[in-house]
């Protein structure tokens, strides 16, 4: 864990209203984008969202709260803060404006999960910020357990970041593809990344410095050639690009299957050690993706990390 170096750039301060599209629930929002509390880079205390963002040695610090149930109140402070444009940043990160009437239509004809949406009614995709985080998530969240990824990838993060306090928070911004390329990999396996998880992370950071993996490029893309281009890099199978697909881009058109969490989540919700994904995901075309979020969600509700309702 390191200091922040970059402290005495002179900073500046915007704040702005965003209207959002109702229903809208901030808390369960940032839930799903953290997915655990203890998430250091997506913090979020009950009423409060932050995060930094930006340059990791003297970040952007962003705060939203939800005053009424049709704005956010955003803020963001540090270098540059008032040439953002705070609505086009909550609108990526938190799904401000995405409409689910098609997602809930579906829902609506499977009981159990009609259950979880109508005491989650608000929640929205979430984005992160950037194809690198994305990507990086995915990488480490292959083929574990949520909360084993999750205790990893923290370790990664409080290893390479610089530290900001926020409102007496500590917040980590995300480390750079430089400094993960930089990263020695016995320290990396160390902390808690396999060789094959670190070669991946290691070739995808190459290819976003090289140009190779381009976020603009990528999002231009329909969905199946999106899927194609990024499998087409090593270290992202199918799970993996349909997980960046819908956080990093948010493509609710996917659902990443073959899924040990989620067969899990679907034997909890229902009951029914027997039960498909495949029939539930067809009956919530063309926002499957939102099923991801409602099992985490009833998941988190099971373990009580959360309460619905």
């Amino acid at each position: 864990m390191r200091t922040s170096p970059g402290t005495h750039r002179k900073r500046s301060v915007r704040e702005a209203i965003v209207p959002v599209r109702t229903p809208y629930r901030l808390d369960l929002t940032a839930v799903v984008l953290r997915r655990l509390s203890t998430n250091v880079v997506d913090v979020f205390d009950g009423a409060v969202y932050r995060r930094a963002l930006g340059d990791p040695g003297a970040p952007l610090l962003l705060s939203v709260e939800q005053p009424a149930p049709d704005v956010l109140a955003v803020r963001l402070e540090g270098p540059g803060a008032d040439a953002h444009d705070l609505a086009a940043m909550v609108r990526r990160s938190l799904g401000t404006d995405v409409d689910l009437r098609l997602f809930y239509a579906g829902a609506a004809t499977i009981p159990w999960l009609h259950a979880i949406a109508a005491a989650a009614i608000g929640v929205k995709p979430p984005r992160y910020p950037s194809l690198w985080e994305a990507v990086c998530n995915a990488v480490v969240y292959q083929q574990v357990s949520i909360h084993a990824a999750a205790a990893i990838l923290r370790r990664v993060i409080e290893r390479y970041a610089f530290p900001v306090e926020a409102s007496g928070v500590r917040l980590f911004p995300f480390p750079r593809p430089r400094t993960l390329l930089d990263a020695d990999p016995v320290e990396l396996r160390d902390l808690g990344l396999s060789i094959n998880k670190i070669n991946a992370l290691k070739a995808v950071g190459a290819a976003i410095e090289a140009g190779g993996l381009e976020e603009t490029a990528l999002h231009l893309l329909p969905t199946p050639q999106l899927l194609e281009a990024l499998i087409a890099h090593k270290g992202i199978g199918p799970w993996t690009a349909a997980v960046v697909a819908l956080r990093g881009f948010g493509r609710l058109d996917v659902f990443p299957m073959n899924d040990s969490g989620v067969a899990k989540a679907l034997r909890t919700m229902t009951g029914d050690p027997a039960t498909q994904a495949e029939p539930v995901i067809d009956a919530l075309r063309p926002q499957q993706g939102m099923l991801y979020y409602h099992l985490l969600l009833g998941r988190l509700n099971a373990t009580g990390e959360i309460v619905l309702g």
